[in-house]
C-alpha cells in the first residue's frame, strides 16, 4: 500500500483549494470510515491526528437495507429456507440483490422516494416451490436515514475522537471536506456538519478524491530506495576537489520561490562571484558575491521540476569547474510533513524473567510518520535447531494495559527451531529487532539473532487495520464465543461498579452474541469483532475510573478458581504458599499500589503449575482444542498436532502429548478467561 487514505484526501484537497486553515476530512468509503485533522499553512500541511472506524461505509449501508427490507420482503413473497442468505444456493441472487439494493440508495441521493427493482430475467433464481424470483421492493429516504442512524452516529463520535487527540474543538476548524461516494447523500452531510458544528465543503470530488490525492502523493516517493521513502525535502550540491563550497537548496516545496545557500566550510579567494540561471526560463541572477551565508529567492515558473545551473568565477572573473552545477527543485500541488500514527504498536514481552507481560511500544499514536528504531530483546527460554518450539514476537495494536489480551492482534512473527539448522539459542540469548513504519502505516520488521548468525524477517504486511491472520469467513463461532466472554467480563464488573461505560459496551455486545455462527457471513463476522473491540476498550476506561474495585474482583475470581478446582489437587506447601500469596495480593488491593498485577500473574501461574502436571487436565485441554477448530489460524499446523496427538493419547504418551498441547497454545488465537493462565509469553525486554 502506497499511503493512507486520509493523506490521499489531503493532498487532493490542497489541490483544490490551497488556503491556510485547519479542517477535518470525513473519507467515508466503501468499507471503512477514516477521519483527519489537518492544518494548511503556504501549502505545507500537518496532520495533526487521525482516526476513524473499520466496518462503517457504503457497505454497511446496503447490508442494513438488505437485512432489513429486502429480506424481509423476499421471505414474504418467496418460499425460502430461513438461511437463505447464507445458502449457497442462493450466492448468485445475494450479488444481485446487493447491487440492486445500492442503485436504489445511490438513486436517493437526487430524489425522496424510489425502488430497489428487478425482474425476473435480472434474479436468475427460483425459490424452493421453482418460482422465479424478482425484486420490487419501495424504498425512501426517511428508512433509509433510519436504519444508517446508529452508523452515522457511530462516525460521530469517531470524529469527536479524532478531535480531542489534537486538543481542538469544532470552532477552530474551517470546514469538514467531505470525501468518499456515500457521502454525496446529502442528509448525511447536512447532518454530520450540524452535529459537529463546523461547515461542509465541497471543495472535492468525493468519488475521485482519494485517487487524485495518492497521484499527487506518489510523485513524492522515491521509488528507487528499498522501502519506498518518500524524496528529500532538501537538497545539496557540492563543488568537489580542494574546493570545499556547496549550494543547499529546499528541494521540493509548494512555494512559487524556494531558497538557494551559499556554504563555504574553507577559505576561497576574494572577490570569487557565482551566478544562478533558469535553464527552462533564461532568468539569469547575474554575479554576485560568493559569501558563506549568501541566500537568494529563485522563482518556480511551472509545477513540478524547475532547473537551475550553477557558476563560479574566481577573482579575475575565470570558471571554476564544479563536478556538480545542476540544481532541481520540484514545485509540488501540496506538502504533508507530518503524518501521525492513528494507533499505537507494540510486542508483548515479559518485564524481567518470571515478570508480567506488557507491551514495548514501536510506535505511540501520534507518533511522526515514517518511524524506524531498534531494540534488542532476550529469548525467555531456549530453542534447539530443528526443534518444535518457537519464540514469539507477538504484534498488538492499542493500549490497553490489562489485559494484552484485549488490544487488537495484528500478527506474529515467529522464529521456529525449524527455521535453523545448527545451533541454539539459549535462554537471555539478544534478539536485535529493527522495524520501520511507513507513511502508509505499514511495519517492516526484522530480527538478527547473533548467536546463531540468523536473521528472521516479518515477510507479511503488519498493517494495523487488519485483523492479523484472523480469517472471517470461518471465524465467526470465535467472535461469538469472545463476545460472550466480554459481555461476562462486564456482568462480573456491574455487580460492583455503577459506570455507564458498562451499559454502552453491553448494547454493542448484544448483537455479537445473538449471532448464529452456521448464517453469519463474513462481513457481518468483521462488524460484530468491531464490536467487542469496542466493548472492550470502553472496559479498560472503566478499569482505569475504578481500579481497586476490579482489581477485587480479579483476586476473588483466581482465588475461587483455586479452592474449587486446584485444592484439592496441591501439595500443602502449594496450598500454603498459594494462601499466603494471596493475603499479599490483598494487601496489595488494599493499599492499591501497583504490585498487584505482578501478584495476580503469580497467583494464575500457581494454578497453572499444578494443572499441567495432571495428566487428566492435559488430555481434556487436548479434546477441547481438537473440538474448535475456529480458534486456530494456522489450519495446517492445527491439524497436524491434532493427529500427533491423537496418536499420542492414544498410546497414552502423556509427556509428549503436554508438548503438543503447549505447541496448540502458542497457535491459538481465542479461548475462555481460564486460557489466559497458559498464554506464555516468551520474549524479555532488553
Amino acid at each position: 500500500m502506497l499511503m493512507q487514505e486520509p493523506v490521499a484526501a489531503v493532498m487532493s484537497v490542497m489541490r483544490a483549494r490551497n488556503t491556510d486553515g485547519m479542517f477535518l476530512i470525513y473519507d467515508l468509503g466503501g468499507g471503512t470510515l477514516d477521519i483527519a485533522i489537518a492544518e494548511s499553512l503556504g501549502g505545507r500541511v500537518n496532520l495533526l491526528a487521525h482516526g476513524g472506524k473499520a466496518m462503517c461505509g457504503g457497505r454497511d449501508f446496503d447490508r442494513l437495507i438488505t437485512d432489513n427490507i429486502v429480506k424481509p420482503w423476499l421471505l414474504e413473497n418467496f418460499d425460502l429456507p430461513g438461511d437463505f442468505s447464507a445458502n449457497p444456493k442462493f450466492e448468485i441472487h445475494k450479488r444481485i440483490a446487493l447491487w440492486a439494493t445500492e442503485k436504489a440508495k445511490i438513486e436517493l441521493s437526487a430524489k425522496e422516494d424510489t425502488a430497489i427493482f428487478l425482474t425476473e430475467e435480472e434474479m436468475r433464481c427460483k425459490d424452493l416451490s421453482d418460482n422465479d424470483m424478482y425484486l420490487e421492493v419501495p424504498l425512501s429516504r426517511e428508512q433509509l436515514d433510519q436504519l444508517i442512524t446508529e452508523k452515522i452516529n457511530e462516525s460521530l463520535d469517531a470524529a469527536r475522537e479524532t478531535l480531542n487527540k489534537t486538543g481542538v474543538s469544532s470552532h477552530d476548524l474551517e470546514r469538514i471536506v467531505f470525501v468518499g461516494g456515500p457521502t454525496n447523500y446529502k442528509p448525511l452531510r447536512d447532518k454530520v456538519s450540524f452535529e459537529l458544528g463546523i461547515p461542509g465543503s465541497t471543495d472535492v470530488n468525493p468519488m475521485t478524491a482519494v485517487a487524485e490525492g495518492a497521484s499527487l502523493f506518489a510523485e513524492s516517493i522515491d521509488w528507487n530506495s528499498q522501502n519506498r521513502s518518500r524524496k528529500n525535502t532538501r537538497g545539496q550540491i557540492s563543488s568537489g576537489g580542494g574546493l570545499a563550497l556547496s549550494f543547499n537548496y529546499i528541494a521540493r516545496t509548494p512555494d512559487v520561490k524556494a531558497k538557494i545557500a551559499v556554504q563555504l566550510a574553507g577559505q576561497i579567494v576574494s572577490d570569487s562571484e557565482f551566478q544562478i540561471d533558469s535553464v527552462d526560463t533564461g532568468w539569469t541572477s547575474g554575479r554576485l558575491p560568493l559569501k558563506h551565508g549568501t541566500t537568494m529567492d529563485v522563482t518556480l515558473t511551472k509545477t513540478g521540476d524547475n532547473t537551475f545551473k550553477v557558476f563560479v568565477f574566481d577573482s579575475v572573473g575565470g570558471p571554476i569547474a564544479l563536478e556538480q552545477d545542476k540544481i532541481v527543485i520540484t514545485r509540488t500541488a501540496a506538502t504533508v510533513d507530518a503524518i501521525p500514527a492513528s494507533h499505537s504498536v507494540g510486542i508483548e514481552v515479559l518485564e524481567k524473567l518470571g515478570g508480567r507481560p506488557v507491551l514495548d511500544y514501536l510506535v505511540r499514536s501520534g507518533d511522526s510518520l515514517p518511524k524506524n528504531g531498534k531494540k534488542v530483546l532476550k529469548a525467555a527460554e531456549s530453542l534447539k535447531a530443528s526443534a518444535t518450539g518457537s519464540l514469539n514476537l507477538k504484534l498488538w495494536e492499542g493500549e490497553i494495559e490489562d489485559p494484552i489480551t484485549d488490544n487488537r492482534p495484528i500478527g506474529v512473527l515467529k522464529i521456529s527451531g525449524s527455521d535453523f539448522s545448527d545451533g541454539v539459542i539459549p535462554a537471555g540469548a539478544d534478539l536485535e529487532c529493527e522495524y520501520e513504519i511507513l507513511d502508509s502505516g505499514n511495519i517492516i520488521f526484522e530480527v538478527s539473532v547473533p548467536c546463531i548468525g540468523g536473521t528472521f524477517h516479518s515477510d507479511k504486511n503488519f498493517y494495523s487495520r487488519q485483523e492479523g491472520q484472523l480469517d472471517f469467513t470461518v471465524a465467526s463461532g470465535l467472535v461469538v464465543e469472545e463476545g460472550e466472554r466480554t459481555l461476562k467480563r462486564i456482568d462480573e464488573i456491574n455487580e460492583v461498579v455503577d459506570n455507564p461505560k458498562l451499559d454502552q459496551a453491553r448494547q454493542k455486545l448484544e448483537s455479537v452474541v445473538s449471532l448464529d455462527p452456521e448464517e453469519a457471513e463474513t462481513e457481518k463476522s468483521q462488524e460484530a469483532m468491531e464490536k467487542v473491540h469496542d466493548a472492550r476498550r470502553l472496559l479498560a476506561q472503566v478499569r482505569k475510573e475504578h481500579l481497586k474495585e476490579i482489581r477485587q474482583i480479579d483476586l476473588d475470581g483466581v482465588v475461587s478458581f483455586f479452592d474449587e478446582y486446584i485444592r484439592q489437587h496441591a501439595r500443602p506447601s502449594e496450598a500454603s504458599a498459594f494462601d499466603n500469596l494471596t493475603k499479599t495480593a490483598q494487601r496489595s488491593v488494599d493499599r492499591n499500589d501497583k504490585d498487584f498485577e505482578h501478584h495476580l500473574d503469580e497467583l494464575k501461574g500457581k494454578n497453572f503449575a499444578i494443572l499441567w502436571r495432571q495428566d487428566w487436565f492435559v488430555v481434556e485441554r487436548f479434546k477441547g482444542m481438537v473440538s474448535s477448530p475456529h480458534l486456530f489460524t494456522d489450519k495446517h499446523r492445527f491439524e497436524e498436532l491434532t493427529k500427533i496427538g491423537t496418536q499420542l493419547m492414544r498410546s497414552d504418551d502423556i509427556e509428549k502429548l503436554r508438548a503438543v498441547v503447549a505447541e496448540l497454545y502458542s497457535v491459538q488465537i481465542g479461548g475462555s478467561p481460564e486460557d489466559e493462565m497458559f498464554d506464555v509469553v516468551n520474549i524479555i525486554r532488553g
